[in-house]
């Protein structure tokens, strides 16, 4: 079986949009959800900040807090400036700074769910400062149109028990948001991100590309909102 195009997955997944489990528990009657902008038009984002999770951390905190918001999402096709905390992001001819997926940010142990049915594709647990650290891929069919979803950030124990071709159900607890010490020293937040061809990957998968290979890793990694359908509550 071949892998499908983008056009082909973003036509399944808008045909099935109001069949998806909620991947965070998050009640759009009732919990408020918060914008965040990670690009170089916010100045509050000092290095001293981005360069100290615990104060990353705080941030993140304060805003949620302040703004009465129980989660903090975005980031899809955004050129973010955090991304220089971390070497991991860092090339010879030019620095990856340009976001695949969509976060949510939000309190560690969040509950994540699968939001429809499939099985494990691979898990690694990528420990380098500013990685995804423990994180977990599911293949997913939808009218025999094949895809992935990334779960990145995620807690060290949620990689226990698991093997590759393992079932998933729709709605099943799959993982939860790490802490920094196992999320790669981030904030507590989820990495979600879609990706139709994982191109021999196993466990991993670029969720920040160069801004001159946008066009390439767009294609293949379509917008993640399809599935979450979050940010028509942000705000």
């Amino acid at each position: 079986m071949q892998f499908d195009t983008q056009f082909t997955v973003i036509e399944a997944l808008q045909k099935h949009q109001f069949e998806f489990s909620n991947v965070v528990p998050f009640d759009e009657q009732n919990d408020n959800l918060l914008l965040l902008d990670f690009t170089a038009a916010n100045t509050d984002l000092t290095d001293e900040i981005l360069n100290d999770t615990e104060a990353f951390s705080s941030y993140v905190n304060y805003k949620l807090q302040t703004s009465n918001c129980k989660y903090g999402i975005g980031g899809y096709n955004e050129h973010r400036t955090v991304y220089s905390r971390s070497k991991v992001f860092d090339t010879a001819d030019e620095p990856r700074r340009l976001h695949l997926g969509i976060d949510i940010w939000g309190e560690a142990e969040t509950p994540v769910f699968a939001a429809l049915q499939g099985t494990v594709h691979s898990f690694a647990f990528n420990n380098f400062y500013g990685d995804y650290g423990a994180t977990i891929i599911l293949q997913h069919q939808l009218d025999g149109v094949r895809f992935h979803a990334l779960y990145g950030h995620l807690s060290l124990k949620d990689l226990d028990g698991l093997y590759e071709g393992k079932a998933i159900n729709k709605g099943e607890l799959v993982a939860h948001f790490g802490k920094a010490e196992e999320n790669g020293n981030w904030p507590p937040h989820l990495h979600y991100q879609l990706i139709i061809n994982m191109q021999g990957k196993k466990g991993d998968y670029p969720g920040v590309c160069k801004l001159s290979e946008r066009e390439q890793y767009l294609a293949n990694c379509p917008d993640a909102d399809l599935i979450l359908q979050m940010l028509q509550f942000a705000s």
